[in-house]
């Protein structure tokens, strides 16, 4: 005897609410799968409770494993007190810090992070490329960060970079400076392989450095931004760093043509257009930091050191196990 209709109706209502539940089961747990790695995403961007920007002489610098912006303290245990935000790239001046982050997927892509001197996000860019250089002005008002679009590495003879900088003050982005008018060899210049990178910023957040690219060599440019202009100062300058003084420049130099070790750490004085090797004499692939107006702070060999800017002294490891250093004042 078939079963009624009202029975067979009742039944299959039966199987549907159970699909039903089913699928509003899965889809919280697919909600649920998403918000928590939205969650652990946000904490990764995010400094602990009580760790911000401290003044003086601190130093702070990216630890390399956990990824996590550390403050380095030799009484602390590994010499650093970690407690920053997760970053790739990271550097911090007055009452600002930039952090930049590579995320997962093909192509690359990461994001720039603008920090407050509490370490909490004011804002967020996101970026095509992988995180090379990250820099900010004296005043913290001025930003500026490299990115590689192909290649990851400056002794390559074949790479792309896109070069931004960011004026907090009016929050005008330029996306990519290579477009800036470029006088080289006292004349325009005008080529499809220009690249830029390793801006750093003068005191009145108007003048910068930076290096530029072009047929094979290398320039020390200075950039003006209220005239947006460019202009070469001269070759084989790589990664400057302006002094707090605004009167010299330290920077890499390529001393040999091979892949390994192609540079050495130098010094250019702006005034007199003299330079000299620092007591560095290992190959320094990093735009190094002025930790005060005597002293160069860089990575190498999987750990951050300084040295004298004066070429005396020798080489000093201030921390194992980390990079990026920042002294924000």
């Amino acid at each position: 005897m078939n079963a009624p209709t009202g029975a067979r109706l009742s039944a299959r209502a039966r199987v549907g609410i159970l699909v039903l539940a089913l699928l509003l089961l899965g889809g919280g747990a697919t909600a649920y799968t998403l918000r928590a790695a939205s969650g652990r995403q946000a904490a990764a961007g995010t400094a602990d409770a009580g760790f911000t920007l401290g003044g003086g002489a601190a130093l702070y610098a990216r630890d390399t494993a956990s990824g996590r912006v550390a403050r380095v303290d030799p009484s602390a245990p590994g010499g650093r007190v970690v407690g920053g935000p997760s970053c790739d790239r990271f550097h911090a001046a007055g009452p600002t810090a930039l952090c930049l982050q590579r995320r997962p997927g093909v192509p690359a892509r990461s994001y720039a992070l603008v920090l407050d001197r509490n370490l909490r996000e004011l804002r967020r860019i996101a970026l095509p490329g992988i995180p090379s250089r990250a820099r900010v002005s004296a005043s913290g008002q001025m930003l500026s960060w490299t990115m590689f679009a192909t290649g990851d590495s400056y002794a390559r003879s074949s790479f792309s970079t896109r070069t931004s900088i960011l004026d907090l003050r009016t929050g005008y982005l330029v996306k990519n400076i290579e477009q800036i008018p470029l006088t080289l060899g006292g004349r325009r210049h005008h080529a499809p392989d220009v690249n830029y990178w390793g801006v750093t910023f003068a005191a009145d957040d108007n003048r910068f450095y930076a290096t530029v690219s072009t047929g094979g060599r290398t320039y020390l440019v200075e950039g003006d931004m209220r005239s947006w202009s460019a202009r070469a100062l001269r070759e084989n300058t790589e990664c400057p760093s302006l002094s707090p003084d605004g009167t010299r420049i330290a920077f890499k130099k390529r001393v040999s043509d091979g892949p390994r070790e192609p540079w050495r750490l130098y010094v250019y004085d702006l005034r007199s257009g003299r330079e000299h090797p620092v007591a560095e004499r290992r190959g320094i692939d990093d735009q190094a930091l002025w930790t005060d107006g005597r002293t160069l702070a860089y990575g190498y060999g999987g750990a951050v050191w300084s040295v004298p800017a004066d070429g005396s002294g020798a080489p000093r490891r201030l921390v194992s196990g980390a990079s990026s250093p920042a002294a924000p004042s």
